[in-house]
Order: structure tokens, then sequence, then C-alpha cells
């Protein structure tokens, strides 16, 4: 008996399950859940004015640990628009670095004028 005449008696005995699964729906389910995570109210905030870089980081670390412990999924970061910098809000720069370290930190935004506009950072966390 040759390998192809095995395959065929392989076949024959155990007939393949249909398997149905459109890839396509996949990321459309994702985009329609990222969608509605960004729409969607914070379940926690932090404001960080008047704190050091090193405060607010570690404050920081605490609030997104926290904050992924109790299940949320969005969370707002209040920092000021850094009008009393020189340069950009120090603060902001901050929290645009720790997004960028912290590993379930995911998308992140600014809400529209009326929510805080500049001064205040949306954040989704990663599951």
């Amino acid at each position: 008996m040759d390998f192809s005449e095995i395959l065929d008696k392989w076949e024959k005995q155990s007939p393949q399950k249909d398997v149905y699964r459109k890839d396509d729906e996949i990321p459309e389910a994702r985009e329609d859940e990222r969608r509605r995570l960004i729409q969607k109210k914070p379940d926690s905030s932090i404001d960080l004015h008047g704190l050091t870089q090193d405060e607010a980081w570690d404050k920081l670390d605490n609030f997104f640990r926290i904050s992924r412990s109790r299940g949320h999924e969005k969370v707002l970061i209040i920092h000021g628009k850094g009008n009393h910098s020189k340069n950009e809000g120090v603060l902001r720069e901050l929290c645009r670095r720790y997004i960028e370290y912290c590993t379930f930190a995911g998308a992140s935004g600014c809400n529209s004028a009326s929510k805080g506009g500049s001064g205040a950072t949306w954040v989704l966390l990663k599951k």
C-alpha cells in the first residue's frame, strides 16, 4: 500500500466536518467594539494637576493597575494643557510616555473641547 492509498483510506474513515468561519466578520466585530469603547464614558479618572513628574508617574502606575484589576475598560487622565509651561505641557508628555510604557494601555486620545480637550487624555485598557 502506498501513501496515497493510506490517505484515501483515512479520509473515508474520518469524513471532514465543514468548518464555517467568515474571516471578514472578525475585524468588523473588533471595530464595532473599539467604537463602543471610544464613545463610552470613562470608568474612572485621575487628576495629576500640581504633581511632580515622579509623583505623577507613580500615581499613574497605581491608577492603571487598580483600574485594570477592577475590570475597567476606559480611563481618563486629567493632566492639564500646560499653559504654565514654556514648552508643551510636562504632565501631558509624561502621560504619553507612560501610555507607551504600560503593556495594557491601548488606544488613547483627547476629548472634545467641552470635555477637557487637550487637557485630558482617555485610554482604553487591554484585557
